[in-house]
């Protein structure tokens, strides 16, 4: 292997890196860690993937395991993507039961791409969890970066909208005539000409 080559791979592997069922509990040491964040990985406790794995008794033990192995007045925020509201509730109500305060915030929650649930933890059973981003928030934020956000906000930067087609131009009565003789030559039933034909049809209500 040539020094660059062996460069890359030491600084590919630099850091501590552990693969790990978090429904079996976290393998640490009591009070190792000031925080703990998590992304889109608690809702996967809350399935049975094997036979005997029961979701409650899964959450339970990750969550004995995550308040043992951090320090006191350490937080966490895990953030996660319920199936329904039951799994949510499912969540809280686990993390509760082992000792922890706070609770579930939810940012845009009118919104189908930008909403989003965290679990908010702490040690302190005086703690209230933060209010959640709302629609409001997301259109400023929107406007402030030039972002169009559901139809309304400042253009500038953002998508531009498809362009209008132009409707093409109705057909003359001499090319309609001409068209409706061809037919005829061909055998087809086609109706007689009159004044009507070619004639604008009026706007429908």
């Amino acid at each position: 292997m040539e020094d660059g080559e062996r460069g890359k791979v030491e600084l590919a592997s630099t850091g501590d890196l552990m693969h790990h069922d978090m429904g079996t509990g976290l393998p640490f040491r009591p009070a190792t860690f000031d925080a703990c964040i998590s992304i889109s990985a608690l809702q996967w406790l809350c399935y049975s993937n094997a036979k005997g794995q029961i979701p409650k008794k899964r959450l339970m033990r990750f969550f004995s395991s995550l308040y043992r192995v951090l320090r006191r007045g350490a937080r966490a925020v895990l953030q996660f993507y319920p199936e329904t509201a039951e799994q949510a509730i499912l969540i809280s109500e686990c993390a509760a039961k082992v000792g922890f305060a706070g609770g579930i915030v939810v940012d845009y929650p009118n919104s189908t791409k930008a909403k989003k649930h965290y679990l908010v933890l702490s040690f302190d059973r005086s703690y209230k969890a933060p209010a959640g981003l709302t629609e409001g928030s997301l259109l400023s934020e929107a406007r402030q970066s030039g972002v169009r956000v559901d139809g309304t906000g400042d253009k500038k930067g953002g998508r531009k909208g498809k362009p209008h087609k132009k409707k093409k131009g109705m057909k003359t009565k001499e090319w309609i005539v001409q068209k409706k003789e061809t037919q005829r030559k061909k055998g087809k039933d086609v109706r007689p000409d009159s004044k009507y034909t070619a004639r604008k049809r009026p706007t429908r209500f």
